[in-house]
């Protein structure tokens, strides 16, 4: 088959309910922390529902042989002056690479927001993405400028500690206070045999071994 039939072969759709799932676990497919740290620690499942709720015409799914072979997430940002096009997130699946899936989705989406007034469009990806840098750049996209992001791990931070060091001292207390209200096995024996000898104690004697009580004749 010709890679000109292969591109017709994809056939492009809105993304409807039931390709939630099937888009969010593609999307941990591509997303991995290994390849693209940031991507994976932005992508969820909140991405693909709130997207698709907040602008379902710009999530577009492409099928080939009624297979989910990529899809692509957007959003319009409206300023004062400009009205933005926003591709969020673009993945393809790796079985379906070098067939024309991504640029279908593009054109389809990039076709959608002109109609809908958008004059610019904008995409980010992780920099060591370097597939998808190159893909955008033949797709007419430029300008480019890298954002960079800083992070810490926390539970190297003083307070970190000290809060762990504080919820098991917490733990540990707790634990003594039970221990505490809980009665032995010794006292209740203990409580046990002072009632015996109480209740003996309190019981009336016989008539002939009571020497305040006379027998009635």
């Amino acid at each position: 088959m010709s890679q000109a039939e292969n591109y017709n072969a994809i056939y492009i759709r809105n993304m409807e309910i039931d390709d939630i799932a099937p888009v969010y676990h593609l999307g941990e497919d591509i997303f991995t922390s290994d390849l693209y740290p940031y991507l994976y620690r932005t992508w969820d499942e909140w991405e693909v529902i709130g997207l698709y709720n907040t602008d379902p015409e710009y999530c577009l799914v492409a099928e080939i042989d009624e297979q989910l072979a990529g899809f692509v997430l957007g959003t319009i940002i409206n300023k004062a002056t400009w009205t933005y096009g926003y591709i969020i997130w673009l993945g393809v699946n790796p079985n379906f690479q070098r067939r024309g899936v991504g640029d279908k989705l593009v054109d389809k989406l990039v076709e959608r927001m002109i109609e809908d007034g958008v004059r610019f469009m904008l995409v980010d990806t992780d920099p060591a993405n370097t597939p998808a840098v190159k893909f955008f750049t033949r797709k007419g996209f430029g300008n480019t400028r890298q954002h960079i992001f800083l992070s810490m791990n926390l539970s190297k931070h003083e307070y970190y500690g000290r809060l762990i060091a504080y919820e098991r001292e917490k733990a540990e207390r707790a634990a003594y206070k039970r221990s505490r209200r809980r009665p032995s096995t010794k006292t209740s024996e203990v409580v046990s045999e002072a009632a015996t000898k109480v209740m003996a104690s309190d019981a009336p004697l016989p008539l002939e071994d009571n020497p305040d009580i006379s027998p009635i004749s």
